[in-house]
Order: structure tokens, then C-alpha cells, then sequence
């Protein structure tokens, strides 16, 4: 038997991510899971051809962007998604895949459920995938909720 107790929902805020959150809360309720939300904020890396002379950016805009962070998640479920048996939320720093991978063995997640965007082509091999390898890296399954309103490519049903 199937035991699902913890599911793992990584979200950007974007709508195409809010569709995998509201999936994995209907999935927390219909196996009495804890829901764990997690936003990974991404360290501003100085560019330029000198990186020294570039400004350092102060620990409160930081500080700023994880506490925004952290109330975003903390409303982001609707009571109409589903009633998981607990809400766990949490912000990380680095690399979303890493990030994610880490939260998911640190917190014996059974379940990750996040989206993919459906990228094919050019467009996949320059951007890679989140989700790829987060289904590659992870310990425990993973479920991708892909974007059912992708952009035809260029030449396909054109006048």
C-alpha cells in the first residue's frame, strides 16, 4: 500500500505553478498528508565586467524579500483546494533545484508534486528544466503538472 504523509509543493507564484499547489492540496486531503509549500529565492549575483565595483546589496533587502516571501505562502491556499492535515511553509535560498531536492530528504517528503512548463526544442535545451531534474534528483516521487495552455510553436496553424 500506497502511504503518502507528507507532499512536497514548490511554488514561483506563478498561475501555472498555483495549478500544481491547488493538485497537491486536493492530494494532501484525500490521503490526510501535511502540505509543505516552499518558495526558493534566487541570490543576486553581481554582473558586470568588474564585480567588485558593483553594489553589495544590504541584509535587509534580503531579509525584505524572504519575510514577502514567507507571507505569500502562508496565503496562497484557498479554502476550496482541499483541507491538508497540516500546513508547513518555508523559504530557501540557492539554486531551486538543489534547494528543493534538500528540503524534500530533510523533511521525509513522500511526494513532490510541481509544475513544468512543457518547454520542447531550443527552448528546452537553453533553459533546461526545473522539473526534469527535480524528477531526476529526488528521492521520492515526483509528479509534474504541466501547462495545458502552452503556445503552439511558430508555423502551426498560421492563415
Amino acid at each position: 500500500m500506497v502511504e503518502i504523509k507528507r507532499v512536497l509543493a514548490p511554488t514561483d507564484f506563478s498561475a501555472h505553478s498555483e495549478k500544481a499547489v491547488r493538485f497537491a492540496c486536493a492530494l494532501a486531503e484525500r490521503f490526510g498528508a501535511e502540505l509543505h509549500l516552499v518558495n526558493v529565492l534566487s541570490e543576486i549575483i553581481p554582473a558586470g565586467p568588474d564585480p567588485l565595483l558593483m553594489p553589495v546589496m544590504p541584509p535587509q533587502f534580503y531579509q525584505e524579500n524572504e519575510n514577502r516571501a514567507k507571507e505569500t505562502l502562508r496565503s496562497l491556499i484557498q479554502p476550496s483546494w482541499g483541507k491538508p492535515t497540516r500546513l508547513v511553509t518555508a523559504v530557501r535560498w540557492g539554486s531551486p533545484v538543489e534547494a528543493i531536492v534538500d528540503y524534500a530528504q530533510e523533511q521525509q517528503i513522500d511526494m513532490i508534486v510541481i509544475a513544468t512548463h512543457g518547454r520542447t526544442g531550443l527552448s528546452h535545451v537553453l533553459l533546461g528544466s526545473v522539473a526534469e531534474r527535480i524528477v531526476r534528483e529526488a528521492s521520492c516521487p515526483v509528479l509534474t503538472i504541466r501547462d495545458s495552455h502552452r503556445v503552439a510553436p511558430a508555423g502551426d496553424g498560421g492563415a
